[in-house]
């Protein structure tokens, strides 16, 4: 058995088993980065049995990390998950920087990467698999293909990357359900897909309906007894529990979100200082919600932790 396929099989355990875990990246009030700090807010992660994390990806701030910070971080990530659960690490920008990144994430023990789209460039779809094939061909870490903003894989496309072995699958952020059945029927059986839209839950039972049951959960970052309780609630068919949760919690938490641009970490990351996380603030060119919006944001949360009979 390949290491590519043992990592697969773990990754498609772990989908199943919990939820997906994309932890915030720490940073002291000077704006470097506290590692320490990244501990403590991974443990109170890892103690609520997520299925995985993603550590340094989107709400991690990927875009604002330095290699050397980055390499840190994903190291203390692999080290606290101790082979409990799969890290998987964001690589991104042109093939030569995400070709290090990728690196830096073999060096520090990651199971695989998170491949995001290049920076700035719009491309056709022989662009888009040549850069694949680009980061793939210089490193030996598995990776998953995230296509969102100026990236849309084609049919032709993913046939094509899956004659790349390294290649795990796909994680979409477009949110086009026919767009990602299509995807997933014409790509190898043993491809791992996800969901990966911002506040996935609020698509998650779509998604499911085509195959697609596994999710990203920002909202683990701050609230994981929220996250679990939707993740169970979803596996187990529960609707009404899901239809209160999406009514009192996530639906008020989107329409917030939607009030800032960068919300989709900033408010994140907000929720979890709210909760005690030592977390520190966004990094630019990321901005704090406003005061206006972070009271209604505390409204949004203790409707939530009311639902699941938490504080």
């Amino acid at each position: 058995m390949s290491d590519v396929t043992i990592v697969r099989s773990r990754l498609e355990r772990a989908l199943a088993a919990g939820v997906l875990s994309f932890p915030l990246t720490a940073f002291d009030d000077s704006g470097a980065i506290d590692s320490e700090a990244f501990r403590v807010h991974l443990r109170h992660q890892l103690d609520a049995e997520p299925g995985a994390l993603f550590a340094c990806c989107g709400t991690g701030e990927f875009f604002s990390l330095a290699e050397d910070e980055y390499a840190t971080l994903v190291a203390v990530a692999v080290e606290e998950a101790g082979g409990q659960v799969p890290v998987i690490a964001g690589v991104g920008y042109g093939w030569p920087q995400a070709t290090r990144f990728a690196a830096a994430a073999v060096e520090a023990g990651a199971d695989a990467g998170l491949l995001m789209p290049p920076y700035l460039v719009e491309t056709s779809q022989a662009g888009i698999v040549a850069h694949v094939r680009e980061v793939t061909s210089r490193t030996s870490l598995p990776l998953i293909v995230y296509q969102r903003a100026q990236v849309t894989l084609s049919v032709s496309a993913v046939r094509e990357l899956a004659e790349i072995e390294s290649i795990l699958g796909v994680k979409d952020g477009h949110g086009d359900l026919d767009q990602v059945l299509r995807l997933r029927l014409a790509a190898p059986g043993d491809w791992l897909f996800f969901n990966g839209v911002a506040t996935a839950e609020m698509q998650a039972q779509a998604y499911a309906s085509i195959g697609v049951p596994a999710y990203s959960s920002a909202v683990h970052a701050f609230a994981p007894e929220i996250a679990r309780r939707f993740f169970q609630a979803l596996h187990c068919g529960d609707d009404d529990a899901m239809e209160e949760l999406l009514r009192r919690f996530y639906l008020p938490l989107v329409e917030l979100r939607d009030r800032g641009t960068g919300y989709a970490v900033s408010l994140i990351k907000a929720a979890a200082r709210m909760r005690g996380a030592p977390v520190g603030p966004v990094r630019a060119p990321l901005t704090d919600p406003t005061p206006e919006h972070l009271r209604q944001l505390e409204q949004v949360l203790a409707a939530g932790l009311e639902v699941v009979g938490a504080t």
